[in-house]
């Protein structure tokens, strides 16, 4: 289960109502230590350790049914090259570092990643909804 962050939803909306036009991003999956908050300001990503957002395209997420969608593809992170901590949740972000956060929600279990880990999210277990 995610949520839409309050920056996504502003633009949606003034998009479908005429206020504004929307283009969408490349969407960035981040991890985090902790629930980001609808703003973002909880986001706590790795620093360093060979940690990136993984960027994905179109193709990597399937068509939306019943108000759902779903990654397509596993989304893999590069293996760890130190400790990241303890990943419980993801985010989707419009930038590689900074942006906007567009949606957050929590894993379904959490994972310690160590060095020589390699974090990945296997395809169909990120599930973003609107209700």
């Amino acid at each position: 289960m995610s949520s839409f962050g309050d920056y996504w939803e502003n633009e949606i909306l003034d998009h479908v109502f005429g206020k504004g036009s929307y283009t969408p991003p490349t969407i960035y999956v981040a991890l985090s230590t902790a629930e980001p908050g609808d703003d973002g300001s909880a986001l706590s990503e790795p620093s360093g350790n060979g940690y990136a957002r993984q960027s994905t395209s179109a193709s990597d997420w399937n068509a939306a049914a019943g108000g759902a969608l779903d990654n397509a593809n596993e989304i893999t992170f590069a293996e760890a090259t130190g400790d990241w901590g303890t990943m419980t949740h993801f985010a989707l972000m419009d930038a590689a570092s900074g942006g906007n956060l567009l949606a957050h929600g929590a894993l379904s279990a959490s994972k310690s990643i160590g060095s020589g880990d390699t974090a990945n999210i296997a395809a169909g277990d990120l599930d973003v909804s609107l209700d």
